[in-house]
């Protein structure tokens, strides 16, 4: 008995290292870390297919030796069958074997880090990729989107409240309208962002009490129309570089290479400011004269200020969100009342 165990074992041995063409069988996947662990790994499941192979052997010998022993079968029989089944293991190790030096001996020759197949614990074919540390993909630091803004408009003095401002409350309105970039601050988090971009402004004034803007050589005023005004309205329009800080959280999905962010449906809080020129006034008035309807657009200077600058904010959810701005430049140059604009409504954005 233990002359034919030897000799068993010996076969298995000599039977490890040929080569055979490789056969079909189902494929499953999973990932390694590096070249040096993928021949780590060819290693590893050679050891394995000839113990397993070497196990199965084992087994088939003992069941042959039970059945010897009860007579079920002869000694020439038992003979026949134990080396039968050497030559099957034998020639499984060989097969399963000669996959993996093909692949490996493929892949070298191809220099192809990213196809391996081994062989798996139900003896199908298991392919798997190396991973070479490469460096994670991250979001795009910099994204861009439209912005619109719309709401109420109004100007004031200094120490001037809204109860005795010169403009209706409801019919001052403005709007902007812009392309805006938003760049996350540091890589690996996205608590702060920096957005920056381009807009236009119009911001509306509707005086009251039936008054329209007058100009008179460096000094413009509100002066009483002399007829009943359907409409009065003073428009400023503004070519304007915002710039703000926004802070807030945001949702991260993380793979083994790639980093994700996304603020949608979360809270944001932006504050920064603006700049830019004043690149047009106009005044349009809608009255009747003798019966007929009258509409005028009056294009002058109004003696505005060519700059531009001032303060904003804007606090929200998602793309939508409670949006301030105040002009910290004066509408009108000196010697004219120091009013200044200044809007709150809703700004939209896309994240």
């Amino acid at each position: 008995m233990k002359t034919l165990t030897f000799y068993v074992t010996l076969l298995i041995f000599s039977f490890a290292h040929q080569q055979v063409s490789a056969q079909e069988v189902a494929s499953v996947e999973t990932e390694i870390s590096s070249e040096d662990k993928a021949k780590e790994f060819f290693e590893k499941q050679k050891a394995e297919i000839i113990e397993k192979e070497k196990e199965k052997l084992k087994y088939q010998i003992e069941r042959i030796n039970e059945e010897l022993e009860r007579g079920e079968i002869t000694k020439e029989e038992a003979a026949k069958q134990k080396k039968e089944y050497a030559e099957k293991h034998a020639k499984n190790i060989e097969n399963k074997i000669s996959i993996l030096e093909n692949e490996m001996e493929l892949r070298d020759r191809n220099n192809d880090v990213q196809g391996y197949i081994g062989i798996g614990e139900d003896g199908k074919l298991l392919t798997f990729r190396v991973n070479e540390e490469r460096e994670r993909k991250y979001d795009k630091r910099t994204t861009s989107d439209l912005v619109i803004a719309a709401g109420f408009n109004n100007a004031l003095e200094e120490g001037q409240s809204l109860n005795d401002s010169d403009f209706k409350l409801g019919g001052s309105r403005f709007f902007e309208l812009g392309w805006a970039w938003k760049t996350r601050v540091f890589k690996e988090t996205n608590w702060l962002r920096l957005r920056y971009g381009v807009s236009f402004q119009f911001n509306g004034l509707k005086p009251t009490d039936n008054r329209i803007f007058v100009e008179d050589g460096d000094e413009t005023y509100l002066q009483e129309f002399t007829l009943d005004l359907d409409k009065s309205k003073f428009r400023m329009d503004n070519l304007v570089v915002p710039v703000h800080f926004e802070i807030g959280p945001s949702t991260k999905t993380e793979t083994e290479d790639r980093l994700h962010f996304s603020t949608y449906k979360m809270l944001k809080i932006g504050f920064g400011g603006y700049a830019g020129f004043n690149i047009g006034e106009r005044q349009k008035l809608k009255y009747k004269e003798d019966g007929d309807k009258v509409k005028e657009k009056l294009k002058n200077n109004y003696n505005t200020n060519d700059l531009v600058y001032g303060v904003s904010a804007y606090l929200g959810w998602g793309g939508a969100t409670l949006y301030g701005k105040y002009d910290l430049n004066p509408i009108f140059q000196d010697p004219n009342r120091e009013l200044h604009n200044f809007s709150l409504g809703l700004r939209f954005d896309v994240d």
